[in-house]
């Protein structure tokens, strides 16, 4: 994972003088008594979006998240969240988000430790402050509440038979107690007890099914570091159905009971689907994929990793052609490259995520419906200056509105990027550019980027500086000219927004 364990060995040490040691043990003790007298605030991790997301001080390396679910939707979970960090700073306070539930304890190093809180922070003093480069582990008893907050979106979806999460963009924190920021990713253990009646389901692999009586409890573990907004639990009356993919890989979906028969026709495309994004992209990222199907209505399908959410209702509503539903499960797939495993580090990069998935959705499309991408992308032409006007330019979206967190997920980061994936491609040519895309997730799998390293790496690719290209590209607030396009034309902004594209995906 990206900068969670730091070698401290790496700078040889010097013995300070007896005064001078004196005077900085003196100093430190003034910071840390300051710093302990000041009341307890939200901290950040500077996110231009969304400033007070994260926090400052630590890595995380591993979550353990215990749920107890009720058997009701719309009761309290119990729950036990414990975090494996490494300290970064010296810290007589540790700040974790969390939002929506009750803390009932918190330990830290297994010593009781005071809490209390501050905007969306839960803010913990630890019996000894906890100095830089040392292991700590927080513990947190809890109850996580599955009824919406007024005025957020995100955390535990209700669907008809039990729970499911989406936690994009900021939402993770409603669920469980967490450093919640795309930039600092961990390994996730999830255990989950429900009455006999329900099954469980979690990011990654199973490692274990306990029956005690009238309750089961589900345990699943990542292999690969995942952002806490990646996040996934199902709990229903699910089947779990299980197929093979390319080289072995093990694929399961989880479906409600009563629909496998109407749904099997569109799982079985999975396999397929990933064959080919691997054709264009190398090997699939992680340990397993699968799809869940929710019965719920969230507007929108979500890349959790290795087990996408998606709305039932995407797939027996007869009016979505079949083409367009096979390319937002392409679209969703593709995050596990763009996204999940190669993960935005700030909020604004985010088009790195939703760019890439809709230039594979629409290549798709392309491929297997003949439906020509360079028509979508003259189509998204057309509107780009109206989307950049009201949603700022791909790279530098504007900040949402206050409760309207996903606001951010507008049309400039879905087509308005992917037509400047478009833009690359008619600049450095066809060859070049799918070598990038290759370098690029073989390269950073596992790890958080930047909008600068995708410039580097494109203009070492190209074999020549392409700062200028994607400064106009990506920041500018005029469309720049289309490369061997010179006709493509971009509509002045109106007094309205420009509406979204086509899609049910384009909020996520």
């Amino acid at each position: 994972m990206s900068h969670t364990l730091r070698n401290r060995a790496s700078r040889p040490r010097t013995r300070a003088p007896r005064r001078l040691t004196a005077a900085l043990l003196a100093s430190a003790v003034s910071v840390c008594l300051v710093a302990a007298s000041a009341p307890p605030a939200p901290l950040g991790v500077g996110d231009r979006l969304f400033p007070y997301l994260g926090n400052p001080g630590y890595n995380v390396a591993s979550y353990d998240l215990s749920f107890t679910y009720p058997g009701r939707n719309d009761k309290p979970l119990q729950a036990v969240t414990t975090i494996d960090a490494w300290t970064t700073a010296s810290l007589d306070r540790v700040n974790l988000d969390f939002a929506h539930g009750t803390v009932r304890s918190v330990e830290v190093d297994d010593q009781p430790a005071s809490f209390t809180t501050a905007g969306d922070d839960l803010v913990i003093t630890p019996e000894t402050p906890l100095p830089a480069g040392s292991w700590m582990r927080i513990t947190v008893r809890h109850t996580s509440d599955p009824r919406a907050v007024k005025g957020r979106d995100g955390g535990w979806v209700r669907t008809a038979d039990g729970l499911a999460m989406a936690n994009q963009a900021d939402a993770a924190h409603l669920v469980f107690p967490s450093n919640d920021h795309p930039s600092d990713k961990a390994m996730f253990t999830i255990r989950v007890t429900a009455p006999n009646a329900y099954t469980a389901v979690a990011n990654g692999i199973p490692t274990g099914v306990e029956r005690v009586g009238g309750a089961t409890t589900w345990t699943y573990r990542t292999l690969h570091p995942m952002a806490t907004e990646l996040a996934q639990v199902s709990i229903g009356r699910s089947s779990v159905l299980h197929r093979k993919g390319p080289h072995g890989l093990p694929v399961r979906d989880v479906v409600p009971t009563k629909d496998r028969a109407v749904l099997e026709p569109w799982l079985k495309k999975t396999p397929d689907q990933i064959a080919w994004m691997e054709s264009k992209v190398g090997p699939y990222p992680f340990e397993t994929y699968g799809l869940l199907m929710a019965q719920a209505s969230t507007g929108f399908e979500l890349e959790t990793q290795t087990l996408s959410l998606f709305e039932r209702n995407v797939f027996t509503d007869p009016a979505y052609p079949k083409w367009y539903v096979e390319s937002v499960m392409v679209h969703e797939l593709s995050h596990q490259w763009f996204g999940d495993s190669v993960t935005p580090r700030t909020w604004s990069d985010v088009w790195l995520n939703e760019g890439h998935a809709t230039w594979y959705e629409s290549l798709y499309a392309q491929e297997k419906a003949h439906k020509p991408m360079e028509a979508r992308m003259k189509a998204a032409y057309t509107a780009s200056d109206r989307w950049r006007a009201a949603g700022g330019p791909p790279a530098a979206p504007k900040r949402p509105d206050p409760g309207q967190k996903i606001g951010i997920f507008r049309p400039n980061i879905y087509d308005g990027a992917a037509l400047a994936l478009y833009a690359l491609r008619q600049e450095i040519g066809r060859e070049r550019f799918e070598r990038l895309e290759r370098i690029w997730v073989q390269t950073h799998r596992d790890r958080t980027v930047t909008t600068a390293e995708f410039v580097r790496l494109a203009s070492n690719v190209a074999g020549r500086d392409l700062t200028g290209f994607f400064r106009a590209w990506l920041y500018g607030k005029k469309t720049p000219p289309m490369p061997g396009h010179p006709d493509w034309k971009s509509t002045a902004p109106a007094a309205a927004p420009a509406p979204a594209p086509t899609g049910r995906h384009s909020a996520r």
